[in-house]
């Protein structure tokens, strides 16, 4: 008897794991959506602490060795990593449901860590406020491990209706043979609605990504990240980012501002009589 239970409850925990894997849409040489945002928080916070502390951390070989670090914690290989980045951008449905885990780890880390980003613009209904969280300039490099940057804005309060969110910032080091660029994804919360835009950076100079939102309904966040796929490190050097800001204006108000710019650029390519 105690051998049919036994058995009973192997098949039982065998038909539970067969069907737990059935159900997962995470490929198996991916990290699973537990793990992946296990060692997101641990290099979001490693980020951090290249930020804050940039003159221990100025050699590309120590950031690797902190890089190194993370994965040895978890263990998993650079490539594992690596791999994982570019299959959870192609899937964002998923990947969102681990970037929201992702930051409230990372809030609750904060309380005890103290802020890893750079605190909102305060929130009001003012016009034209810069609200990027992080610091203004990001440079993109073959032998970074974790090349890019996320930002995540909460307000205290909700950002009003139909807000329109301009990300901006200039561009250096763009070539045409790369076959990868970099991408900027924005998104923003508006309750039952995200609303998002992805764009990749295809030429030097000043690169702009709009993301307008539904004006029935307040924003309760932004967020996003600058990502850059190093599969093919070999075209390039470095890639500069710099002036980097993220603009919100009132409903209907950027549509004004790019009017009025229009106009201004037609009246400075008209001929003189």
């Amino acid at each position: 008897m105690r051998n049919l239970i036994k058995k009973h409850i192997y098949y039982w925990f065998l038909f539970l794991g067969i069907f737990c894997a059935a159900c997962s849409k995470v490929p198996r040489d991916i990290l699973s959506e537990k793990k992946m945002q296990a060692v997101q928080v641990d290099m979001q916070l490693a980020e951090s602490m290249i930020s804050m502390k940039s003159r221990e951390y100025k050699e590309p070989e120590q950031k690797a060795a902190l890089y190194q670090a993370v994965f040895r914690k978890h263990g998993i290989t650079e490539a594992q990593y690596d791999s994982s980045l570019v299959w959870y951008g192609k899937n964002l449905d998923i990947y969102m449901k681990v970037y929201d885990r992702m930051i409230a780890d990372l809030n609750k880390k904060q309380k005890e860590l103290g802020d890893i980003q750079a605190s909102a613009a305060p929130v009001t209904k003012q016009d034209s406020v810069d609200i990027w969280p992080r610091r203004d300039y990001l440079t993109l490099m073959p032998d970074a491990l974790f090349n890019g940057v996320l930002f995540d804005v909460s307000p205290e309060s909700n950002y009003p209706s139909g807000s329109t969110f301009v990300f901006g910032m200039d561009v250096w080091g763009i070539n045409k043979q790369m076959r990868y660029y970099p991408e900027v994804r924005l998104f923003a919360d508006q309750g039952d609605t995200i609303v998002s835009v992805s764009e990749k950076v295809l030429r030097d100079g000043h690169f702009q990504a709009v993301l307008q939102t539904l004006p029935t309904k307040q924003v309760k966040r932004v967020f996003g990240q600058i990502f850059m796929n190093n599969a093919d490190s070999a075209s390039y050097y470095k890639i500069y980012l710099d002036e980097i800001e993220l603009m919100r204006y009132n409903y209907g108000r950027w549509d004004e501002i790019r009017q009025n710019n229009d106009i201004h650029q037609q009246k400075d390519q008209a001929p003189a009589l």
